[in-house]
């Protein structure tokens, strides 16, 4: 949304230079607007505005450097956007499949739906494009790995209407990031009981144990050091965090499976080479996507999965990193 805004902002404002720099060639000659700001603001995303102004106000079209100049950065604009909306707002769905004994034989085919880092995002009135995709794919349970609002540019509203409906397709169980950590203020109090109203299940720093499985849930202000009380030895136990570099934490609570997001796929993906930048600006990050395996010295194993997330928040730009919903489906080795 911040790219919209953007170009949206630099529309208005090459439209308005060229509306001044027309009516002072009419009536005050001597500040004219120089060229050479009509073509940058041009360049820089106002094409649009000042194809706009050139044809209400017939102004520059004489002058190569702008009926060349302009037309051509319209069309550059309009496919770039285009190119950009697409990569920032096509959903792709990462599917993933966990056999392990300790899955019980009830437990087969069972399936979880991750959602991470939606940042207020936009996908249609009441996240309908989001939501409808969520229901396309059956989860049994859906997993929310924090940042769900934006610090920044926060609309509790838009992610009031994605639990509304959330709730409706499976039970929902969310612990926040770190830009809900950001969010101590009256409003966002509000948010969180409004969430648990809708039937949302918070469970920071919390223990859900369910048939067959156990859901720990950590804090983002607790992840260096979470709560001894969340350890649990008994069957499968699914850890849900919003950072994944705390990977030997959430392995020594006892958590056979984990879900994280917070790296956003590195913002730009390079093929060869992988995600570019981390949120604390950290180069090529180790992990930005996928499933990653972890042994403990007692033999213990962990899969954490790493969500690329659904929205953006310093960076407003995705490149080669589509939107991502992760479902992991539960196999019982023992059912087979």
């Amino acid at each position: 949304m911040l790219l919209i805004y953007y170009l949206t902002g630099m529309t208005i404002y090459a439209f308005i230079l060229f509306a001044v720099d027309k009516r002072r060639a009419m009536t005050d000659p001597k500040r004219r607007i120089p060229e050479r700001k009509l073509i940058s603001v041009t360049v820089l995303g106002g094409a649009i505005g000042s194809g706009l102004g050139m044809v209400i106000f017939w102004h520059k079209v004489n002058k190569k450097k702008f009926y060349v100049t302009v037309p051509v950065c319209v069309v550059l604009t309009l496919l770039i956007t285009g190119a950009c909306l697409y990569m920032n707002l096509h959903l792709t769905v990462s599917e993933y499949e966990y056999v392990s004994e300790e899955v019980p034989p009830e437990l087969d085919g069972f399936r979880i739906v991750q959602v991470s880092d939606l940042h207020s995002q936009f996908y249609g009135f009441n996240e309908k494009r989001l939501t409808d995709r969520i229901a396309e794919l059956k989860p049994d349970i859906i997993v929310v790995t924090g940042d769900v609002v934006d610090s920044r540019f926060t609309d509790y509203g838009r992610a009031r209407q994605f639990f509304a409906v959330a709730v409706k397709i499976a039970p929902v169980y969310y612990v926040t990031g770190n830009h809900e950590a950001r969010l101590s203020n009256w409003s966002y109090r509000n948010f969180q009981g409004a969430v648990r109203e809708l039937g949302v299940h918070m469970i920071d720093n919390e223990k859900v144990e369910l048939e067959g499985l156990t859901i720990i849930g950590i804090s983002d202000d607790d992840l260096a050091n979470p709560p001894k009380d969340l350890q649990t030895d008994n069957g499968l136990c699914i850890c849900l965090a919003h950072e994944p570099m705390y990977y030997n934490r959430y392995l020594a609570l006892g958590a056979d499976i984990t879900f994280t997001g917070h790296m956003h796929g590195g913002q730009i993906i390079i093929p060869g080479k992988g995600g570019f930048i981390s949120p604390d600006f950290t180069f090529f990050p180790e992990l930005y996507e996928g499933a990653h395996e972890y042994t403990s010295k007692d033999g213990r194993s962990m899969t954490m999965y790493i969500s690329r997330g659904l929205g953006n928040s310093v960076l407003p730009l995705r490149i080669n990193n589509y939107p991502e919903l992760v479902v992991v489906t539960l196999r019982s080795s023992a059912a087979r």
